[in-house]
C-alpha cells in the first residue's frame, strides 16, 4: 500500500485552520444575535404555547360554561405564594372545592399590602398535576392583571373556573381526582422616570 505523504511546515507548526475556525466563530456571533432577539418575543410566545397545549400546568382560558356535567368528581385545592421582595399577604379564602367535570364554581383569594406604602403586583399561575392544566379552564381570572393595594389594604380577587368534562375521555387521567390551582404574586418592579437636571440660566 502506497501513502501520500503531507505536505510538512518546516518551522513544525500546524497549518491555521482559518476557514473552520471563522465559521465557527460567525455561527457562534449569528446565534447569540439570534438568542437575543428571541428575548424579548419568549415571554409572550412562551404563554400563549402554554395557553394552546396546557404545557406546564397552564390553564385554558373559556368564554362560556361547556353543555354538560358529568358525575366524575374532582377536588380542586388552592395554593397562594408570594414572591420575595414582595411585603404582601395571600392566601385563599378556602382550601378546597368539590367539582364534577363541566360544573362551574368559583374561588376566592385574599390579598394584603403588609407595607406602608403603595405596591403593585401582578400573579401568575399553574395547576398540577401538569397534565390537567390542559383540562382546566378559566373563565375569570385575576392573573397577569396589576393589583395595587395602598398601605394595609385588602382585596378579594376571585377566579371562576371548571374542569372540562372531555378529560374523561384522556385515558392517561383516569386516575386524577385532584387538581390544585397555584398562584404566585410578583412586585411588579418598574423603575422610577431619570431625574430632569435642572438646567441654570445663563445671564449674557
Amino acid at each position: 500500500m502506497t501513502t501520500t505523504a503531507t505536505p510538512h511546515d518546516p518551522s513544525g507548526r500546524r497549518p491555521p485552520r482559518k476557514s473552520g475556525n471563522a465559521t465557527l466563530a460567525i455561527g457562534c456571533v449569528v446565534f447569540a444575535a439570534s438568542m437575543v432577539g428571541m428575548a424579548y418575543a419568549a415571554v409572550p410566545l412562551y404563554q400563549l404555547f402554554c395557553q394552546v397545549t396546557g404545557y406546564g400546568g397552564t390553564t385554558q382560558e373559556a368564554s362560556a360554561a361547556p353543555a354538560q356535567i358529568i358525575d366524575r368528581g374532582f377536588s380542586i385545592r388552592f395554593d397562594a405564594n408570594v414572591a420575595a421582595k414582595l411585603p404582601w399577604r395571600f392566601r385563599p379564602a378556602q382550601t378546597a372545592v368539590e367539582v364534577k367535570g363541566g360544573e362551574v364554581a368559583t374561588a376566592t383569594y385574599v390579598i394584603t399590602n403588609m407595607s406602608d406604602r403603595p405596591t403593585t403586583a401582578i400573579a401568575s399561575f399553574n395547576v398540577t398535576p401538569l397534565a390537567a392544566g390542559a383540562y382546566f379552564n378559566k373563565i375569570a381570572c385575576f392573573c397577569f392583571t396589576e393589583q395595587t393595594l395602598g398601605p394595609g389594604e385588602s382585596r378579594e380577587v376571585p377566579v371562576t373556573f371548571f374542569v372540562d368534562p372531555e378529560i374523561d375521555a384522556d385515558r392517561n387521567l383516569d386516575t386524577i381526582k385532584t387538581i390544585t390551582l397555584s398562584y404566585t404574586f410578583f412586585a411588579d418592579e418598574v423603575p422610577d422616570p431619570a431625574p430632569v437636571k435642572k438646567v441654570s440660566r445663563v445671564e449674557y
